[in-house]
């Protein structure tokens, strides 16, 4: 029988308190051989936005978000094959990109890629 290991676990409850959501979710699931990592915004893990205003600085910590995840499952950022990114303003895209496109092709070999997709959006999740 397959197994999962959940991977900063906690509960929308305590995370979203003006929300009446009440769901226990993870960071990032290891099933397998394989890792999925919950959507990351600019927010460290005790949940203070980081950068407020500054779209290279949320991309940054995004990715150290991602990378201490990997890291905690074992794994680490030489391992992605998909990043989604999405951004609220077209003019965001370069600043956003200079943070996360060199830390993820440093890690990769030549070989092997990371199918990369750029989504634009009108809002996020906390509106910034």
């Amino acid at each position: 029988m397959p197994t999962h290991t959940r991977i900063r676990m906690f509960n929308t409850k305590e995370t979203y308190p003006n929300q009446s959501l009440d769901n226990d979710l993870c960071q990032a699931v290891v099933a397998g051989n394989t890792v999925y990592v919950r959507g990351q915004v600019g927010t460290d893990f005790d949940g203070k936005l980081i950068g407020l205003g500054d779209p290279a600085a949320q991309a940054e910590q995004a990715m150290k978000n991602v990378k201490q995840l990997l890291e905690e499952a074992g794994s680490d950022l030489s391992h992605i094959v998909k990043t989604t990114t999405y951004i609220t303003d077209p003019r965001f895209r370069e600043p956003v990109y200079r943070e996360v496109v060199p830390l993820v092709k440093r890690r990769l070999s030549n070989l092997y890629r990371a199918s990369c997709c750029r989504v634009s959006t009108t809002r996020m999740a906390y509106g910034n």
